[in-house]
């Protein structure tokens, strides 16, 4: 039962120009005919699943991938033009198109705006042109500022800036310049992430001995030190919160007024449905994902088998799953998780099913109480991956 409320609509775009060294995403270089293959498969989707969820509201929208911004003008069209002809999309909706710098121009924000699309996120990483090419980006800093006050100039108001600290060889001044240069171009929406070691990236196999030892206490010159990029994670929050950007999540901020709605919606647990290869979705109870086998959903007719064909993990998540999750997401946002929205959901008192752990967490400083529930305190979020494993209720 999906919630009439409205739902999240997410459609994946697994083709980039060129895959980066630390990317695990599903995702990949492709000919423009896989391309078009691709579009067509995903709108033959699009009609199908429409069967089932057209007269559902559409709250927002979120174009992910790989690089979505390698889709022609008249590809993203004719995606949007098969979205609004088959779904009930609120005339207030949030709809994010992720892009790359080198990958936009005009004639694709044009397209983008005829579509309705009111919020780009843009992947620069790092303001350091050292780091890009050792990250395997494509694109310069300079590409970046180009696309981003070309963006503006079709009247983009809600714009996303991605970066990433901890990057091998980086200092904390490497860093810091990279943020201010971002500052300086005032975003709506900064995502600062710390880079992470995928395994199957070639990121992985060329760090993870010098991670082992970081690990370890012991010396290696490859990755910032623990302080380093203690230091990093620091100055992100002290640099964000001078130029009025308040941290709604962990690794997000905004200013006022545009926090992410698709991704709010996800840490609420709200339904989403995701369309495309490998796309996940969370309708009620039940989690289900597509195929990430392209050749797979090539092959599938939609149109004769109908929503759900490419479909290969489907979980009805017991009550439990379903607590464990509102806990674990709900705690990665700054405002927390609410007492009384987990009783209206499962009838039980969150300190009925949590007390023990609750307790503790309070007593150690990990977690504070709100007006309407808990969230994670400043040293919280710093071991917030232990703090939210002991929500885990096991068999």
């Amino acid at each position: 039962m999906v919630d009439q409320k409205g739902m999240g609509l997410y459609l994946h775009i697994p083709f980039c120009v060129k895959k980066c060294e630390y990317c695990d995403f599903l995702s990949a270089p492709a000919t423009k005919e896989i391309r078009q293959a691709y579009v067509n498969q995903l709108e033959q989707e699009i009609y199908a699943a429409s069967k089932t969820y057209a007269k559902v509201p559409v709250s927002t929208i979120f174009v992910g991938g790989g690089t979505p911004s390698v889709l022609s003008p008249e590809q993203v069209l004719s995606l949007f033009e098969q979205i609004r002809s088959r779904f009930l999309i609120l005339p207030d909706a949030e709809i994010t198109v992720e892009c790359n710098p080198g990958t936009v121009d005009a004639a694709k924000l044009q397209a983008y705006r005829q579509s309705g699309v009111n919020r780009l996120s843009i992947g620069l990483q790092s303001a350091n042109e050292w780091e890009l090419r050792l990250l395997g980006r494509v694109h310069t800093m300079e590409q970046f500022e180009s696309n981003y006050r070309l963006a503006r100039s079709f009247g983009f108001e809600n714009i996303n800036v991605d970066i990433i600290s901890a990057v091998p060889g980086q200092r904390v001044s490497d860093y810091e310049r990279t943020v201010q240069k971002v500052l300086a171009l005032a975003p709506e929406h900064i995502s600062a992430y710390s880079l992470i070691l995928e395994e199957g990236t070639p990121f992985f196999e060329r760090y993870r001995q010098a991670e082992v030892l970081r690990e370890k206490g012991k010396p290696q010159s490859l990755l910032p030190s623990e302080e380093e990029e203690r230091r990093m994670y620091v100055r992100t929050k002290e640099l964000l919160k001078s130029a009025g950007y308040h941290r709604y999540e962990i690794s997000n901020y905004a200013l006022d007024g545009y926090e992410c709605r698709h991704n709010l919606g996800y840490w609420t647990r709200r339904d989403y449905l995701g369309l495309g290869l490998g796309a996940a979705s969370l309708i009620g109870n039940v989690r289900f994902s597509n195929s990430r086998d392209l050749r797979r959903y090539l092959s599938l007719d939609f149109i004769q088998l109908s929503m759900g064909a490419a479909a290969e993990n489907r979980e009805v998540l017991s009550v439990q799953a379903q607590m464990e999750e509102f806990l674990f997401l709900g705690l990665r946002m700054m405002r927390g998780v609410s007492a009384g929205r987990f009783q209206e959901q499962f009838s039980k008192r969150i300190e009925e099913v949590y007390g023990g752990v609750l307790e503790r967490q309070l007593k150690e400083g990990l977690i504070q109480k709100t007006a309407d529930g808990y969230c994670l305190t400043e040293f919280g979020i710093d071991v917030s991956n232990v703090v939210m494993a002991e929500y885990l209720l096991g068999e």
